[in-house]
C-alpha cells in the first residue's frame, strides 16, 4: 500500500509505523505526511525521511494525494476533522487510532491527555485504544479493533499515557499489515479481521 500519515504532534505513531517498515514488518511504504501544525514532531520525522509534505490547508490536497498513488490514509494524532468529500475520496481507506474505548471519550476536545484525566478522574478500571474507520464525525467511524489496558488505583494520566502509547506502538502496525493482507472487511455493516 502507498500510505499518507496525517499528524499533529510529536509523531510517536508516525515512528511506530515506519519503524516496522524498516523491520519489514509491513510492506507498505509512506509516500506521503500531512499535517495541521507546520514544524510539529510529526513533520520533523517526515522531513528527516524524506516524506513528501503537506500542509492540511492546500485546497488540492486529494489531487496532490492521488498523484502520488496514495491508496491508504492513516491518522496519528491528527487534531482536525476531514470533510466529507475527502473521506467519499478515500472510501474505507482513512483509518484513526483513538486513546479510549470508543464509544466512551469521543468526540471534539477529546485527545490525549484531557482522554487520560477524565478516564484516571473518573476512577474507570480500564481503558484501551480504539482502532476505526474515518467518517465526517469526531470518533464516529466503524470500530475496526479495541484493545484493553487495566488501570490500578495508583496510575495517575502520565502513567495511563504510557500504557496507552505502547499498546498503540503495538497495534497500529498490526492492523494495518491486516489491510495490507486484504483481511479487513466490511460484512453486514460490521467490521470484521480475518485470521
Amino acid at each position: 500500500m502507498r500510505i499518507c500519515v496525517f499528524a499533529s504532534g510529536k509523531g510517536s505513531n508516525f515512528s511506530a509505523i515506519l519503524k516496522a517498515i524498516d523491520e519489514k514488518k509491513l510492506s507498505s511504504q509512506v509516500v506521503a505526511f500531512v499535517t495541521n501544525k507546520p514544524g510539529c514532531g510529526a513533520e520533523l520525522i517526515a522531513k528527516e525521511k524524506d516524506i513528501k509534505t503537506f500542509h492540511f490547508n492546500s485546497s488540492d490536497l486529494i489531487t496532490s494525494l492521488k498523484n502520488l498513488k496514495v491508496d491508504f490514509i492513516v491518522l496519528a494524532g491528527f487534531l482536525k476533522k476531514l470533510d466529507e468529500n475527502f473521506i467519499n475520496s478515500f472510501e474505507n481507506k482513512i483509518i484513526n487510532i483513538h486513546p479510549a474505548l470508543l464509544p466512551s471519550y469521543g468526540g471534539a476536545g477529546m485527545y490525549g491527555m484531557n482522554i487520560h484525566k477524565e478516564v484516571v478522574k473518573n476512577k474507570e478500571k480500564f481503558s484501551g485504544i480504539t482502532i476505526h474507520f474515518v467518517n465526517e464525525n469526531y470518533d464516529e467511524g466503524k470500530i475496526i479493533f479495541q484493545k484493553k489496558v487495566d488501570i490500578h488505583k495508583d496510575d495517575d494520566e502520565n502513567i495511563l499515557a504510557e500504557k496507552i502509547h505502547k499498546l498503540e506502538h503495538e497495534c497500529y502496525p498490526w492492523v494495518i499489515k491486516k489491510f495490507e493482507e486484504d483481511k479487513v472487511k466490511i460484512i453486514n455493516g460490521k467490521v470484521e479481521i480475518l485470521n
